[in-house]
């Protein structure tokens, strides 16, 4: 059969622009690699082919462990939605899957273009391969290239004619129905890889031609790429017309014509996915023990291990009888890398019993507060350095390579040092090993993982030095974790993730069997590891509980959302001698993906997720941080939010405004304990209920005080100052915080910011210096309520000295996705001085005028 060249391809520069959002490109997949899919004994294994939807940017899926995995989609656009809308979503759809199509048959073109030469040798004097050689090394994919190339040019036409009756539908009918040469190419692929590796070796002109294949593409490549990552193409494509179908089901009304048709060929993809990965899922995550049995991996993961009070980043892999922890050995340039076993536990002697009461954590290496977050601040200066590189220098990496290895040098030391939630495993010989974890969700998936496990009917099992040998040195090949969680491993498409507030709304959950105390928690990742932000109140002794709670979670280049349900604990005699805190039962957890098509928008987005059998309804809607920090003033001047300081203290005949005093007053009465106070969320409908009072000078406010959550408190005193119209050190001195701050000189540093704070007006700074000795009184319980003097500055330091609108066009404010940008660092550093070098007393800073007049 004649090969087609590419050069029959029509060009789609009309949709490079929308391609970048739907992410089916092979090239973009993130694989193993030729020498990642090879067994213990040097030989091919065969890939996993993922047959789920959880690759596709807009898809609801299942974890590891069956939780659900759910996005939302665009509003309008679900089934049975604006039919408009969700078919131009639908092109959209087909556009990126199409431009992916293109590289994938120029993939194939490139695979194929030394087919003939070679099969034109085979009967010459000299041949470089035998027929029955080519024939093995090139099975089926002239056969998958045809199937390709007519499927793309059909697609193209209907994408160019596109309008709402264009059918696409009996296009991936055909092409699923096709499906069949994969599984041929499958059966063959083993052996097709093994012949091309041994030709290579025994034949040098081969070794050449094997190693240096171009692939045409819209921009034109200099490097060059190898056979045997391209006889991996046709088993990562096989994939992509499942994704793509789930997509395209989304956005196809369901009584569009289209609809059974994409059902259709579905149904068909999925029935031969199914079949394939029954043949040679075990093999890609199996070990044979000596006796003959499979060892299955389960689950892996880099944790950080505590060992003689250090911190040790581990890979740890969970296989179906025993744990092992492991770290990467250091190897020379150019070799491959290997693991070194630290321990292993068969899990027949596993357990997570509770300590005894002379038990205690050990001694562990801590950063301080302001250290964890000095670091974030160069995390993001560098990832700003990188970006202007990029732009400057227009290809030249050595800059940039330069700073990807500065920047994962940091990174790796905030995920080293920043996980503080306690996970201890212990073997029945009394020997523990102590992990610390980032977040309750990951201990939970590795508790829930092992507990599986150790159900069954185990047996211990001792292993040899070479049988360990053996095992650690397959745990590289079998690892489905390559990378630590670090930005600079991450490609530049890649989304950033989000910045700004993420409101949520947790609306209620069902499903549950029998009344609970339950409550949940929102967890969101930040520098690549999960923070808990929120915390719903329990709702007692029901199966249907109602929160309709709203939150405003800050996000720092954040991707997923978690959400947790425990049911609350009230026996006090279940202590978690871990962490000295009453064990709380989780009874479900589930994430969604913060994508940002989908949050971004003025309008409330509801989901729900599905948990062990429990649904969580919930709502949420994003502001980027530069809309959600934009001060602006009260149209009425009755109120205290959104109105000047000067305007509510001359009204109330006071110094201090009386919410920022009744606030206050209210933290030290019950909340200074408060693990978190000023960190943690307080719900939104509170807050919102406080403000409304102290708007309207309601009596009974201070009965509203003292029954309303102390989060709720502490959300109203740092909403009250950043709804000023103008912030609380104004805008006509903030140039010159900024140039104090910077001062190198340390006196010539204090008397600039000592003559700033005498520059700003009575109430402002009556209130400031009120608000600075509360601050200190919260950050001398610090070992209680874990909040220090960088972390309480980091809080209230955008708010009290960020400019208003008209203002901060004049400052140049960077933009939201740069949250650490050096003008958010240096607000931190003005209130971060002044907590740490306080005046004595507002006499000192102003002669003949008293520190508090006698109201406050």
């Amino acid at each position: 059969m004649e090969h087609l060249s590419t050069r029959e391809l029509p060009r789609l520069s009309w949709i490079n622009t929308l391609y970048s959002n739907f992410n089916y490109n092979t090239d973009g997949y993130e694989g193993d690699t030729a020498e990642d899919r090879k067994s213990q004994d040097g030989s091919e294994t065969m890939p996993f082919i993922d047959e789920s939807p959880t690759m596709s940017p807009h898809l609801c899926a299942r974890g590891q462990d069956g939780e659900a995995v759910s996005s939302t989609l665009p509003e309008g656009l679900l089934p049975g939605g604006d039919m408009e809308k969700g078919l131009e979503m639908k092109k959209l759809v087909l556009s990126g899957f199409l431009a992916s199509e293109e590289i994938y048959i120029n993939q194939l073109d490139a695979l194929l273009l030394p087919m003939k030469p070679l099969k034109a040798t085979a009967t010459t004097s000299k041949p470089v391969l035998t027929m029955e050689q080519i024939d093995t090394i090139f099975f089926m994919i002239q056969d998958i290239f045809e199937v390709h190339k007519e499927f793309y040019d059909a697609l193209f036409l209907n994408i160019q004619h596109w309008d709402e009756k264009v059918t696409v539908g009996h296009l991936f009918q055909k092409l699923a129905s096709q499906l069949g040469v994969y599984k041929a190419f499958v059966d063959n692929y083993k052996v097709a890889v093994e012949t091309a590796e041994k030709c290579s070796q025994a034949n040098i002109q081969f070794q050449k031609i094997s190693e240096n294949l171009k692939v045409k593409g819209p921009k034109e490549s200099k490097d060059c790429t190898t056979m045997e990552a391209l006889l991996y193409k046709p088993i990562d494509r096989v994939t992509r017309s499942t994704l793509v179908l789930h997509d395209l089901l989304k956005h196809t009304p369901k009584d569009h014509p289209d609809y059974p048709l994409l059902q259709d060929a579905l149904r068909i993809s999925q029935n031969f996915l199914s079949s394939i990965n029954e043949e040679i899922d075990p093999s890609r995550t199996a070990v044979t023990t000596p006796k003959g049995e499979a060892r299955q991996l389960v689950k892996d993961g880099f944790l950080v291990e505590v060992s003689e009070g250090t911190r040790k980043l581990r890979h740890v892999f969970l296989f179906t009888d025993l744990l092992l922890c492991a770290k990467m050995k250091k190897t020379a340039v150019g070799r491959h890398q290997q693991y070194e076993c630290k321990w292993y536990i068969p899990l027949a002697d596993l357990s997570f019993q509770t300590l005894d009461d002379t038990d205690s954590l050990p001694h562990v290496q801590t950063l301080s507060e302001h250290e964890i977050e000095e670091m974030k601040i160069k995390i993001s200066t560098i990832k700003s350095e990188i970006q202007k590189e990029k732009k400057a220098q227009k290809g030249q990496s050595r800059n940039v390579d330069r700073l990807r290895k500065k920047m994962n040098e940091q990174e790796s030391c905030l995920l080293l040092h920043s996980p503080t939630i306690p996970f201890r495993i212990h073997n029945k010989h009394g020997k523990s090993y102590l992990f610390l974890l980032s977040s309750d969700y990951e201990r939970s998936e590795w508790r829930e993982s092992i507990q599986k496990l150790t159900k069954k009917d185990l047996q211990a099992c001792v292993l040899s030095s070479v049988e360990l040998q053996v095992l650690t040195g397959s745990c590289f090949k079998l690892r489905t974790v390559h990378n630590i969680p670090v930005t600079s491993t991450k490609d530049d498409e890649e989304s950033p993730g989000l910045y700004g507030f993420l409101h949520v709304i947790v609306h209620k959950a069902m499903g549950l069997k029998e009344s609970a105390n339950m409550y949940c928690t929102l967890e969101v990742d930040s520098f690549g590891y999960f923070v808990s932000k929120a915390k719903t109140r329990v709702f007692r002794d029901t199966t249907e509980p109602t929160w309709n709670e709203e939150f405003e979670i800050e996000l720092e280049g954040s991707q997923c959302l978690r959400i947790l349900c425990y049911e609350k604990c009230y026996d006090k005699s279940k202590i978690n001698k871990d962490d000295n805190e009453i064990v709380d039962k989780i009874m479900g957890k589930g994430q969604v993906q913060l994508d940002p098509q989908t949050v971004q928008s003025k309008n409330w987005h509801m989901d729900i997720i599905e948990m062990n059998g429990i649904k969580v309804e919930f709502s949420m809607k994003f502001t980027s941080r530069d809309l959600s920090l934009k001060r602006t003033p009260s149209k009425k001047q009755s109120g205290v939010f959104g109105v000047k300081i000067s305007v509510v203290t001359k009204r109330e005949r006071s110094k201090v405004p009386y919410i920022v005093r009744q606030c206050i007053e209210e933290v030290e009465k019950r909340g200074i304990d408060e693990v978190g106070i000023y960190r943690i969320s307080g719900v939104a409908t509170d807050i919102q209920a406080l403000k409304a009072a102290f708007d309207a000078n309601t009596k009974d406010i201070l009965m509203m005080l003292s029954d309303m959550d102390i989060n709720a408190i502490a959300g109203t005193l740092k909403l009250y100052f950043r709804e000023l119209p103008e912030p609380l050190l104004t805008d006509r001195l903030y140039p010159a915080f900024m140039e104090g701050i910077a001062l190198s000189d340390p006196a010539a540093k204090e008397n600039c910011m000592m003559h700033l704070l005498r520059s700003l007006p009575d109430p402002n700074l009556i209130t400031f210096l009120s608000l600075l000795e509360h601050l200190k009184r919260v950050a001398e319980k610090e070992p209680v309520n874990k909040m220090s003097l960088h972390n309480l500055a980091t809080v209230f330091g955008p708010t009290l000295l960020r400019p208003s609108e008209s203002e901060s066009s004049k400052a140049h404010i960077t933009l939201a996705s740069d949250i650490w940008s050096h003008d958010v660092m240096a607000q931190v550093q003005v209130l971060l001085y002044y907590l740490q070098h306080p005046p004595i007393s507002f006499a000192e800073l102003k002669k003949n005028t008293l520190y508090f007049s006698t109201d406050v």
